[in-house]
């Protein structure tokens, strides 16, 4: 057989499971889960940060400042971590927190430069990491696949 013939055959160890687990997507989808989930989490290890660290960069970046609350509601981080997460980045200099105009009792967050050039280093990590985790997927197999999940991830958000 040829490389690419062997490229879509199941490894040994999938060969002794039943059939009828293999064929399952909520199982197939929770495998995948963890070994990406492993990659992820070691790879931004390597450069010093963690998934939560990655999300709230994110969204300071694409929506701009926002209130611990709505940091929570953007990211997903349950509002009791999300004063740990703020107070790692902040002690890096990654984020600023200044007290709101509107309401001196909230703070406003916002990326700095720093942050921002963190950011950067990060997408590049899990682009690698991404690179490896679809490495047997062609580039137009990649797009489908995540539009395929976003499609049942957002029906499962609507619906729940």
């Amino acid at each position: 057989m040829t490389g690419a013939e062997t490229a879509d055959l199941p490894d040994e160890g999938a060969l002794r499971t039943p059939d009828r687990l293999r064929r399952q997507a909520s199982r197939l989808l929770s495998q995948l889960t963890m070994r990406s989930d492993r990659l992820v989490t070691e790879a931004l290890a390597q450069v010093d940060a963690r998934k939560w660290h990655y999300a709230v960069l994110a969204s300071l970046e694409e929506y701009g400042p926002a209130s611990q609350a709505e940091l929570s509601r953007r990211s997903g981080i349950f509002r009791s971590d999300m004063v740990g997460v703020l107070n790692e980045l902040a002690g890096r200099d990654l984020v600023e927190r200044t007290p709101d105009p509107g309401d001196r009792r909230r703070n406003v967050i916002t990326i700095s430069p720093r942050g921002r050039r963190h950011l950067r280093r990060l997408d590049e990590t899990l682009d690698d990491v991404h690179n490896t985790l679809l490495a047997p997927l062609s580039p137009a197999e990649r797009d489908q696949f995540v539009r395929l999940l976003t499609r049942l991830l957002g029906h499962h958000t609507r619906t729940s």
